[in-house]
């Protein structure tokens, strides 16, 4: 662990360099995810494509950060921060310069759908920032990382219609969007050269396999398989809206063909799971080496209602804005940006008090706070002035995006060698989310919506009894085999 103790926002050395350049990567990551969804329009255009292709596109967007952000977890914690995100933002431009070369839809949606990968960034930043903060920074450092890095959809949406613009022509879309998968591919060398996973003597520990996490006991042995449905229940999601029923971009034959794929995919886990973790069964593990996974179930919920709903949110608001108060799709793409902003300090803000008042509480205010901030949103209408709709919308985001950083100021806390695949899935579970309240709202009005954010908002209020706040100590094995204690008090 870094033994410098000064946090110092304006220094660019040491852990404070890391923690710059992690955010600064994850900006990036966040503004070729997003690229897409400013130039729309000028897409649609351009390629002649029909609505419903439209959606489709925005649908495979999301569609690959599931399983990628486990899987980058996994690869994290094999093979190290430093060579995973300098190899995700350099792969990832190709997709990148690929969608901007599109000339078919088949085209555009093939590398629409594997752009998706880059969205698994934000975790491999998460066990960096872990290696270089003690734990009684370690909130607020991840705060900053992903609040400031999150920022980077707001920015695209910004800065790209006006970089098309200044391009020119039909195909200036094209040119705005191949410039994101430049820097992409310029900063992948940037980290590269100025990153190390740990400091100088510290030692990276890994876990003991790549294929599947670990548990210590027979009850979280059945938890995890139990909380892998979820990711597998919503690709079949996104499967069957893109069947006849949906978009009709796959035939029936061709769904039935993916769900059969995810069966086998998901018993292929239990398999690999099984065979991580049989030990479980054949006598207990010692009690220095355990940890809880109901920790990371409790986080996989929180993380499904805050991030879930901000990107379902950020998805739908500006059109709620445009409908609800007759505004120019301009105005109301303006007024929902508020929204966003807020990751700037919000984020930071939830590690923060996760810092200096405990996870839990923290957890347990900020998850009370987004259950009453989206009922509030439930009861905006158009009689409301817009200016107080606004306000309800900013403070309802203050909590959500709070909660994001208080969840992630724990993460790192549970097993250090493991840190990777935990973020992995629980960021996985906020696109989980995403998928299911972005379904919920194709079948209910905005105001339902608001109230079934909120309600499972409460549920994530609910499981918070059952976590327990990080305290004492974890041990991590060393190469040699002698064992190093880790301080996980939360203060």
């Amino acid at each position: 662990m870094n033994t410098d103790n000064r946090f110092n926002l304006l220094s660019f050395t040491g852990k404070m360099k890391v923690l710059h350049l992690s955010w600064m990567a994850f900006f990036i990551t966040f503004v070729v995810w997003f690229n897409f969804a400013p130039l729309l329009q000028s897409v649609k255009a351009s390629l002649g494509l029909t609505s419903a292709e439209i959606k489709t596109l925005l649908i495979l967007n999301v569609a690959f950060t599931i399983p990628a952000r486990v899987v980058i977890g996994m690869l994290t914690d094999r093979f190290g921060p430093r060579i995973i995100y300098s190899g995700l933002l350099a792969i990832c431009a190709l997709p990148c310069f690929a969608f901007a070369l599109a000339d078919s839809f088949v085209q555009a949606a093939i590398a629409r759908f594997l752009l998706g990968f880059i969205g698994a960034g934000f975790v491999v930043g998460i066990r960096l920032v872990s290696e270089w903060f003690p734990h009684n920074e370690l909130g607020t450092a991840e705060g900053i990382y992903g609040g400031w890095g999150n920022f980077g959809s707001a920015a695209a949406a910004f800065t790209l219609p006006t970089l098309a613009v200044l391009f020119g022509g039909e195909d200036g879309w094209r040119y705005a969007l191949g410039l994101t998968g430049v820097i992409s591919l310029v900063f992948s060398w940037v980290f590269y050269l100025n990153v190390a996973d740990t400091p100088k003597g510290s030692t990276y520990f890994k876990p003991k396999s790549l294929t599947a996490m670990e548990v210590t006991s027979k009850g979280d042995f059945v938890l995890l398989l139990i909380m892998k449905l979820p990711m597998y229940g919503a690709l079949a999601l996104l499967a069957w809206k893109l069947s006849p029923a949906g978009v009709a971009m796959l035939s029936d034959v061709s769904i039935y063909g993916v769900y059969l794929c995810l069966l086998l995919l998901y018993l292929y886990e239990v398999s690999q799971v099984w065979k991580v973790n049989k030990s479980v069964f054949e006598g207990p593990v010692p009690e220095i080496h355990r940890y809880k996974f109901k920790q990371v179930a409790v986080l996989n919920i929180l993380y499904f209602a805050t991030f879930g709903s901000e990107l379902a949110v950020v998805s739908m608001l500006p059109l709620f804005f445009a409908e609800t108060f007759a505004l120019t799709p301009v105005m109301a793409g303006m007024v929902a940006s508020a929204y966003a902003f807020m990751n700037l300090m919000s984020r930071p803000g939830g590690g923060w008090i996760s810092d200096k008042f405990g996870r839990k509480p923290t957890l347990l205010i900020l998850t009370a706070g987004l259950a009453a901030g989206y009922f509030l949103m439930g009861q905006v209408n158009s009689e409301w002035p817009v200016w107080v709709a606004v306000a309800a919308a900013m403070a309802c985001s203050f909590f959500v995006q709070s909660g994001e950083g208080a969840v992630f100021a724990t993460v790192p806390l549970i097993k250090r060698r493991m840190t990777g695949q935990i973020a992995g899935m629980t960021g996985a579970y906020g696109n989980v989310g995403a998928v299911c309240y972005l379904t919920v709202l194709s079948f209910v009005d905005y105001s339902t919506f608001f109230y079934v954010i909120a309600a499972t908002a409460v549920l994530g209020f609910v499981a918070l009894t059952w976590m327990e706040e990080p305290r004492g100590q974890m041990a991590e094995i060393n190469q040699d085999g002698s064992v190093t204690l880790i301080d996980v008090s939360s203060r």
